[in-house]
């Protein structure tokens, strides 16, 4: 009880309604013990249907057209081979030679076990014998992109350090970039199921426990001052895989002191810091809590996701300005600014919500985890051209640039293409006597274990039910858990069991839980009533982003004067960002009437055969005349467009 209390916890709800002598419902964020889940492989869950499945199939088109021979360039140099073609461009070129190779082991693993493409594997499987022959090359188990990076790296076992936030020894961010190998090899083996990575790992990660072995804490620390992405996981993960001590002690000692202790304390002191460099440390940190049983890291893992979901984040589910933690009491270059938040950060606390998920099921991670899948995620890529987002502005009027396979090698451009491999990675989740159903997507999930296979059938969001269908080897027993989302209002959402309501006393951000021995045929209906809300900036003040349900409804505002929308490499570090385009006076830009956000919803029109679209009335919005012409539709299907997610209020 006294944790409870301590973390904010509701005390379990607990309501037993005996409909059948088969079936005992319970609702409560609390009711379910707290014990680790565990999600269902890749391979085991299909998506059907719907805007994901678009997604996944146009992403898979973009992964293919990438040249794996020039994405290996780099790594070929550095050990002293002859590669089969020139290296890529942009930041390939530019200092960060190789980040994007060790993104698309990761993305080739996703997209294999998504979709059973043979090719996928073929180059996955190619993709590491070619990193083993660079290995080979060298007998301390290094292998690595980065121009010059040897010499480099023996600056560094020397206790010769030079760092800054984006600089390391004269490299632009180093263990960052080789961080991505890291994580493309561990992937490579887990989910890709490639042996041969593994040892390429081990011998990766030997190196780098040799390198640090003579480095003092203090020399440690200095070195942590550039940015190193999720080093502290990865050497974590592959203790879990191997149980060799050396490495999870090795991922402690990248634990960057300056930004754990605050957290350890419950402080924020996060405004100002390079917010994607944050993140993956803070991934570092829970994986570590949940191999080592250290609560406290736990803990400050948690109060991070607080403090960032509820103070710094938008409507979208993203966070930054110009890639940093604005204050948080004052969003006002959020709604100004070009540079809105950074997809790679959203990547990054996805999989943070989904591991404190898995380590307590609380709905809120859930919650938040599908506002930015659909919201920003989705939204991230061209639905047809396949094109990646780096920085999504919340200024009005104001559009978003899109990459270029042979063009754009930007850290989200990586991102995005594991993005959309892994959308079935959290819909389910199980435990020995449970089964989750997290999120509302046309799907089928195979439950080996259980000789399950559950058929979700859904047009949602368009539409606002779900459908599970079971099929079984013979009659199981297992309680299934359904979320019951903050969006939906109190007692409206409606579960039935083959026809039975059996809805109960329920509530928003709690699970609904039904026990019985399930047989062929039986069916789930679910009713998730969507409503539209408002949504102002954590800051208060006045600006608000319209919803629909968990879906961010936006005003396309036209087309025009949107310079660079397609990104070319001619301007470098800068091509990601729409600054060559006119930016619109904001002063000038439709405003909501604050006489009329008391009874809005009166005001917000459902447009005659269409699905998910809206009109204002001309009482709620100034100029009126620009109620007939504003259509609200969700951000995820606005593209090649300006538009307004954020209205500011009269």
């Amino acid at each position: 009880t006294n944790a409870m209390v301590k973390t904010g916890q509701k005390f379990p709800a607990v309501t037993a309604l005996l409909l059948t002598g088969l079936i005992f419902i319970i609702f409560g964020s609390c009711a379910v013990d707290p014990g680790t889940l565990e999600k269902f492989p890749l391979s085991s869950v299909t998506i059907t249907d719907g805007p994901f499945l678009n997604a996944r199939d146009v992403s898979l088109q973009y992964i293919l057209e990438l040249d794996m021979e020039r994405l290996l360039s780099p790594f070929l140099i550095e050990a002293g081979l002859e590669p089969a073609a020139r290296i890529y461009g942009d930041w390939e070129k530019g200092g960060l030679s190789g980040q994007t190779g060790g993104h698309y082991l990761t993305a080739l693993s996703l997209m294999y076990v998504s979709t059973g493409e043979p090719l996928l594997r073929e180059r996955l499987d190619y993709m590491v014998s070619q990193l083993a022959r660079c290995q080979e090359m060298r007998s301390d188990g290094y292998v690595g992109g980065i121009p010059g990076g040897a010499a480099m790296w023996e600056e560094i076992a020397e206790g010769n350090i030079r760092a800054q936030p984006f600089s390391l020894n004269g490299k632009w961010v180093p263990w960052y970039n080789i961080h991505k190998l890291y994580a493309g090899l561990r992937d490579a083996y887990l989910i890709g199921g490639n042996e041969k990575a593994l040892g390429i790992l081990i011998g990766l990660s030997d190196w780098c426990v040799d390198l640090i072995a003579n480095l003092s804490d203090e020399q440690m620390q200095d070195m942590l001052r550039c940015e190193f992405g999720g080093m502290n996981e990865v050497l974590a993960d592959l203790y879990g895989i191997t149980g060799n001590e050396k490495y999870l002690h090795a991922a402690k000692r990248f634990s960057h002191r300056v930004i754990l202790d605050p957290l350890l304390e419950g402080r924020d002191k996060l405004t100002g810091l390079h917010a994607n460099t944050q993140i993956p440390k803070i991934i570092g940190f829970k994986r570590i809590a949940e191999l080592s049983d250290d609560q406290h890291l736990a803990e400050a893992s948690q109060f991070f996701w607080n403090t960032v979901v509820e103070n710094r984040t938008v409507s979208i589910g993203g966070n930054s300005v110009r890639e940093r933690f604005n204050p948080v009491d004052d969003f006002s270059d959020m709604m100004e600014m070009a540079q809105g938040p950074e997809t790679c950060n959203t990547y990054n606390m996805l999989k943070l919500s989904m591991m404190l998920f898995l380590s307590h099921p609380d709905v809120r991670y859930m919650d938040y985890y599908e506002r930015a899948l659909y919201n920003h995620i989705l939204s991230s890529q061209h639905p047809e051209k396949g094109g990646y987002v780096y920085l999504t502005p919340m200024r009005p009027k104001h559009y978003r640039i899109y990459s270029q396979p042979h063009e754009s090698f930007w850290c989200c451009v990586g991102t995005g293409l594991e993005n959309h491999g892994k959308y079935q990675e959290m819909i389910y989740a199980r435990r020995s006597d449970d089964l989750y159903v997290n999120l509302f997507v046309p799907s089928t999930l195979e439950w080996e274990d259980r000789g399950l296979t559950l058929r979700q059938s859904t047009a949602f969001p368009f539409e606002d039910s779900s459908t599970l269908e079971f099929t079984l080897e013979k009659p199981e027993t297992f309680t299934l858990r359904i979320r019951y989302p903050g969006w939906v209002e109190e007692g409206t959402m409606r579960i039935l069991v083959n026809g039975e309501d059996i809805s109960g006393d329920n509530s928003p951000g709690s699970w609904v839980s039904v026990s019985r021995r399930w047989r062929t045929g039986d069916i789930v209906s679910l009713q998730l009533p969507m409503h539209t809300s408002l949504e102002f900036l954590p800051d208060g003040s006045p600006w608000v982003s319209l919803l629909h349900g968990p879906i961010v409804l936006a005003a396309p505002t036209g087309r025009e004067d949107m310079k660079g929308l397609f990104a070319l490499a001619e301007h470098m570090h800068w091509d990601h960002i729409a600054n060559e385009g006119k930016f619109y006076p904001i002063e000038e830009g439709p405003r909501l009437s604050a006489e009329h956000l008391t009874d809005f919803k009166s005001h917000i029109i459902p447009v005659d055969d269409k699905r998910l679209a809206f009109k204002f009335s001309h009482k709620v919005i100034s100029p009126g005349e620009k109620a007939g012409i504003l259509e609200l539709v969700p951000f995820f299907a606005v593209h090649e467009s300006r538009y307004i997610i954020y209205w500011p209020v009269e």
